[in-house]
């Protein structure tokens, strides 16, 4: 991705038609505290009071969102899910990334299986 897929050309796109805009309002708070934040995971998890493991899956869960906005697929719901898990403390993010890779791969051989 571009930084020209998210400049808004004269004509073409109005401010509100900006993928940000489309996010939920939580996510768009995380984003602006993260900025605030200049950019630092460490102090975006002490703003909200929580580990670093639970800012840096929230903070996935919003790239994922934001990914999905702007390539028009719709969400994931294994990732959204596993992304809630670790942010309530359910779930370790290595066990959400074991859980993943795991779906992807039984994915993957669910498609070899029907293409062979």
């Amino acid at each position: 991705m571009t930084l020209t897929l998210l400049r808004t050309a004269p004509g073409s796109r109005s401010d509100g038609d900006h993928p940000l805009f489309s996010l939920p309002r939580e996510d768009l708070d995380l984003v602006a505290e993260l900025v605030l934040q200049s950019g630092s995971l460490k102090g975006l998890a002490e703003s909200y009071r929580v580990s670093y493991p639970t800012i840096r899956a929230r903070l996935d869960k919003v790239i994922d969102r934001l990914r999905r906005l702007i390539d028009g697929s719709s969400p994931d719901p294994l990732a959204e899910l596993l992304a809630d898990l670790v942010e309530r403390g359910e779930l370790t993010m290595s066990g959400a990334r074991a859980v993943r890779d795991l779906a992807r791969s039984v994915r993957a051989d669910a498609a070899d299986a029907k293409g062979g």
